[in-house]
């Protein structure tokens, strides 16, 4: 029974596969992140600054800052979908590549 792979992991972090890999993804959650903040910010500011616009009605007793608040649920699930879809297709598949070739062996430091 074979024991797992002896990999050199600072050759794995000076590849520069990986660091285009780890740029990519800081980016992309960097990104995200400043989306999910200003967002989730929006509520309590637009609560607090433009009262007469969350105090409208929309339907019924259901006014505008309610739906709103409401939205910041949906925005949280569709920043997830949006991460794994990528993760699963981009990130998941660069990285998949350079553990193969570590794995192997086939990549010299």
């Amino acid at each position: 029974m074979a024991g797992p792979p002896n990999i050199d992991w600072n050759a794995v972090i000076a590849d520069p596969r990986f660091q285009t890999l780890h740029r990519k993804k800081q980016g992309f959650l960097t990104g995200l992140m400043v989306f999910s903040v200003v967002f989730y910010f929006l509520l309590p500011i637009g609560a607090a600054y433009f009262q007469e616009l969350f105090k409208m009605r929309v339907w019924g007793v259901i006014n505008f800052g309610l739906v709103f608040a409401l939205t910041e649920f949906v925005v949280a699930w569709l920043v997830a979908f949006y991460y794994s879809q990528r993760a699963g297709g981009e990130f998941d598949r660069l990285a998949r590549e350079i553990a193969a070739d570590y794995e192997k062996g086939t990549v010299t430091p």
